[in-house]
């Protein structure tokens, strides 16, 4: 590990590593989440189909694979992860309130939902705290995808409501896990010079 003048250093490394294990930790709750609300409403419906490239991160500029990751410059590698975390404020705050709506809603759901909001926040807030430390320059760019998918999440008719939800728990997973790796690749660059 080669951190001499480097500001991955003490408390930020720890930052790091701590942000790591949250983000793995949502990462799981969301793919439960996920599993749990597929094996209670979904069965058979082929919402699959509708959810895959439907997510309002979509838009943002994403590495392909592992070497695309590793190619980005840090800076741009933070302000991605940052502007991923700020995008889902909106949509994890409107499931927590929409699932506390519904009828006979399932416990397991809601309180996975719960804790993702929660816990999204603190990586962001750890995240950003990580940003301002290492590229203190950086301004907050509040430029991230905006999600407009209330209305689908409170449609009368059912099947579009649970299709909505499945989209959006789909997404929430799907973008769990990026972060969760962005988060690794991280930690590979900084500890071990990107040998992982």
């Amino acid at each position: 590990m080669n951190i001499k003048g480097s500001p991955w250093k003490g408390s930020l490394l720890l930052l790091l590593v701590s942000n790591l294990l949250l983000s793995h930790y949502i990462h799981n709750l969301s793919s439960e989440m996920f599993s749990e609300f597929d094996k209670r409403y979904t069965h058979g419906r082929g919402f699959i189909t509708k959810a895959i490239n439907s997510c309002h991160t979509s838009s943002l500029a994403t590495p392909e694979d592992k070497e695309q990751a590793q190619q980005m410059n840090q800076k741009d590698f933070l302000s991605l992860i940052v502007s991923i975390l700020r995008s889902w404020n909106e949509p994890l705050y409107h499931l927590v309130t929409e699932v506390r709506g519904m009828q006979e809603a399932p416990e397991a759901i809601l309180s996975k939902a719960v804790e993702i909001e929660e816990q999204t926040k603190r990586l962001l807030e750890g995240m950003e705290l990580i940003v301002s430390q290492v590229h203190p320059e950086t301004k907050e760019n509040e430029i991230y995808p905006v999600w407009s998918g209330l209305p689908s999440l409170q449609m009368a008719d059912e099947e579009s409501r649970l299709s909505a939800y499945y989209n959006l728990l789909h997404c929430l997973r799907r973008d769990s896990h990026k972060i969760d790796n962005y988060l690794k690749l991280l930690k590979c660059r900084i500890i071990h010079n990107n040998n992982c």
